[in-house]
């Protein structure tokens, strides 16, 4: 059984598909998910993975942010810790908190993210071509790889960029990361 969270995201996913008239196949062709692996997340019969929550967002020209702001509460200005919703891929062990989660009125958002060891998450496009990121690592190791260029970061590393092409985030087998992302 997937928890609160999870069973909105699962009904917010066929709202967005049926908003827009598509069927399972034309989702499935655009976002280079089987018909059946969708089926089952909108039924809320299996959890999304970040990859498969990524090329969702790609197909439908939408954050991933703003797809997690649409299932989650209403904007208050305090956000306490215990309020921060986090959600858990279950291939890769990737958590995700949001910090300052999207809100009408403010353009940024703050993610707190934990990439196990050994862990590879790859996104074919961006959800929203042309978005600032600014990641900052906390602890730990990763190589982002972003236009096709490997970065290596480390504790207190900030890699700046606009995100316009596929990317992908990669802990070696032995230390993962943990760092802040900030989206504008």
């Amino acid at each position: 059984m997937l928890d609160d969270l999870s069973s909105r995201l699962a009904g917010r996913l066929k709202d967005l598909r049926q908003s827009r008239g598509w069927p399972l196949d034309r989702l499935a062709a655009e976002s280079s998910l089987s018909r059946a692996t969708l089926s089952r997340m909108e039924k809320g019969e299996v959890s999304p993975t970040a990859e498969s929550l990524g090329r969702l967002c790609a197909a439908y020209g939408l954050p991933l942010s703003r797809l997690m702001m649409m299932v989650e509460e209403t904007f208050t200005p305090k956000v306490p810790f215990e309020a921060q919703s986090e959600w858990r891929d279950p291939d890769t062990g990737y958590t995700r908190r949001s910090v300052s989660p999207p809100a009408g009125g403010l353009s940024g958002e703050v993610l707190e993210c934990h990439l196990p060891p050994g862990a590879r998450i790859a996104y074919d496009a961006p959800p929203k071509p042309g978005q600032e990121h600014h990641l900052i690592v906390l602890d730990g190791a990763l190589t982002l790889t972003v236009d096709g260029v490997p970065h290596r970061l480390s504790g207190g590393d900030c890699l700046r960029y606009h995100l316009s092409r596929p990317n992908e985030f990669a802990t070696s087998p032995d230390r993962g990361a943990r760092y802040m992302l900030v989206l504008i």
